[in-house]
């Protein structure tokens, strides 16, 4: 058995594998396809990223897939052929497109049956970037992912140098459909961070015995686990930049007092990522393709499907570290940027593991008043009040959720680093639709931890009537997060348009993240006919029923 250290740095040579005749196999680096016509081929490769050979699901033979190159304005064409022994798919996430080109089986179009070709065409009416991935079962988890720059009509809003894609995700030696497997039959089967008397012994030194007992007394009523940050950790993972290991480190090249754009992805299947480069500021100016107001950070999160530019300019001839730790600090990904390649520089430690704490259950941070007892009304995570609001597949209720856009989340409150948050994000230009919204939909994201069930207002995809929207209204979704855990909430076809807690517009997104305990709006112009995906971007919530189909029709139509 290979070691835990080589499974979480990986091989320094890990990755795609291809095989040249009469040579041995090596890993190759995704190409950048540009232009207007295009030829996907979806097949299976060996790879190799840990020391344990395995088989990937890949694009033109390479993982992640060719990155594509598009211009603002053109039509693309993108013949899709599927080598595979299953249906497969292609989503352009965060793409406007016509909803038979969104590439979602059983929504938008039947998928890619064994030896088809199935051929997307659209216009691209955007810039930015953005990425494509698998909508068919756990395809993504298995390589099926790739990146998407499209460039502007016009000159870029902020000119740079030079720029360089960065895409990260989590590999895994095991079989995605055993994870999942694991995970309904024991929700915190990867969770090695779970809490010993020791911590216990830790709380009663720096809080006092009663606030530490009335504390744990308080989690154990919810039945909940404060340590649940991640589904799939780093016991599961090797996590990569470009389809390269830690061990491998990626390396992108820059001359001193260059503007370097690097293009941010998180194509990761479960992993949030807390992203630095120590040493150098990073001005962010675009989130989900679309430009915001500049704003200089140490870190940022990037949750599953989010996309950030930044903007960095090294003032030195030395090696920057790119440093993309696990949100539950089990393991991270990392890069370089240098003036040449071979140079490094130091990585730094993970840091301390953060449990959830009250303030993510809606109460203050160290607030241990029994709400049940002196409000009047449910206390937070208490199951059978949530069960009797949306059914036994849910194990808890947020009392009293909170807007919190100024919040970086756990693991990243005062950490001596200046750390983006939502509050900071403002697009440019202003709303896309200037009325206010016709009416409004709330939706509770639900779960029950202990059996891995995921559902909006209770009910899982299966279970559930879809969403209709009338065409041309604009219309507030309220997203309340009743869970433990964050969400980044996708909805296709159409931007997410986020409020301040006063109501103001705020950031236009194709994926939401909503934390424990918070409440998210945002306003949609449903200006997309067809029927759309709307869902958790963690991909095993997904599977486990976080999904709901959205309808957009003419009033009085027929879905």
């Amino acid at each position: 058995m290979h070691s835990r250290r080589r499974f979480v740095q990986g091989l320094a040579a890990g990755g795609a594998l291809i095989a040249l005749p009469g040579r041995a196999l090596f890993a190759a680096a995704p190409t950048v396809l540009s232009g207007t016509q295009f030829d996907l081929e979806i097949a299976e490769l060996p790879v190799n990223f840990t020391g344990a050979p395995r088989i990937a699901t890949v694009v033109n033979g390479q993982l992640p897939a060719p990155q594509l190159r598009w211009r603002e304005g053109e039509t693309v064409t993108i013949r899709v052929t599927n080598r595979l022994r299953e249906r497969t798919s292609i989503h352009w996430h965060g793409l406007i497109v016509p909803a038979d080109m969104d590439g979602v089986p059983g929504i938008s179009f039947h998928g890619i049956a064994p030896g088809e070709t199935f051929t997307y065409r659209f216009r691209v009416n955007q810039s930015g970037t953005y990425w494509y991935h698998a909508h068919s079962r756990f395809q993504e988890q298995t390589g099926l992912y790739g990146s998407i720059v499209v460039e502007p009509r016009d000159a870029a809003r902020h000119a740079a140098d030079r720029e360089h894609v960065l895409l990260l995700s989590d590999w895994t030696d095991t079989d995605p459909e055993a994870i999942y497997r694991r995970l309904k039959i024991h929700a915190g089967y990867y969770n090695f961070g779970k809490r010993t008397t020791g911590d216990f012994l830790a709380d009663i030194n720096r809080k006092g015995w009663q606030a530490a007992t009335s504390e744990a007394a308080m989690w154990g009523r919810m039945r909940m686990d404060r340590t649940d940050l991640a589904d799939v950790s780093g016991y599961a993972y090797t996590y990569l930049l470009n389809g390269i290991t830690p061990a491998g480190n990626w390396t992108g090249t820059f001359r001193r007092h260059e503007r370097v754009r690097l293009r941010i992805i998180n194509g990761a299947s479960m992993t949030f990522f807390d992203l630095r480069i120590p040493g150098l500021k990073m001005t962010v100016v675009s989130a989900d393709g679309q430009d915001v107001d500049p704003v200089s950070v140490d870190e940022f999160r990037i949750s599953p499907a989010e996309t950030y530019d930044v903007i960095v300019t090294p003032h030195d001839d030395r090696a920057y570290t790119i440093f993309a730790q696990a949100m539950d600090r089990s393991g991270h990904a990392r890069g370089t940027l240098a003036p040449a390649a071979g140079m490094q520089a130091e990585i730094p430690p993970l840091d301390a593991r953060a449990d959830l704490d009250m303030s993510d259950m809606g109460h203050g941070a160290h607030d241990t008043t029994d709400h049940a007892a002196h409000a009047g009304h449910a206390m937070p995570g208490v199951p059978q009040h949530a069960a009797a609001e949306f059914g036994p597949g849910v194990d808890m209720r947020v009392d009293a959720p909170l807007n919190r856009l100024d919040d970086p989340g756990v693991g990243l409150r005062d950490n001596g680093r200046r750390v983006l948050t939502y509050a900071d994000l403002h697009t440019l230009g202003g709303p896309i639709d200037a009325r206010a919204p016709g009416r409004e939909i709330e939706l509770h994201l639900t779960g029950h931890m202990e059996r891995f069930l995921w559902s909006f207002n209770g009910q899982k995809f299966s279970e559930a009537e879809p969403l209709r929207f009338r065409h041309g209204e604009r219309l507030r979704i309220v997203l309340i997060n009743d869970t433990m855990m964050n969400h980044p909430i996708h909805l296709h076809g159409m931007w997410s348009e986020v409020e301040s807690p006063h109501g103001e517009f705020q950031v236009r997104k194709h994926t939401v993240t909503v934390q424990p305990a918070q409440r998210v709006s945002y306003l949609v112009t449903a200006d997309a006919l067809g029927r759309w995906a709307y869902h958790c971007h963690l991909l095993y919530h997904m599977e486990a029923g976080m999904f709901r189909e959205v309808v957009v029709a003419h009033e009085g139509a027929e879905a």
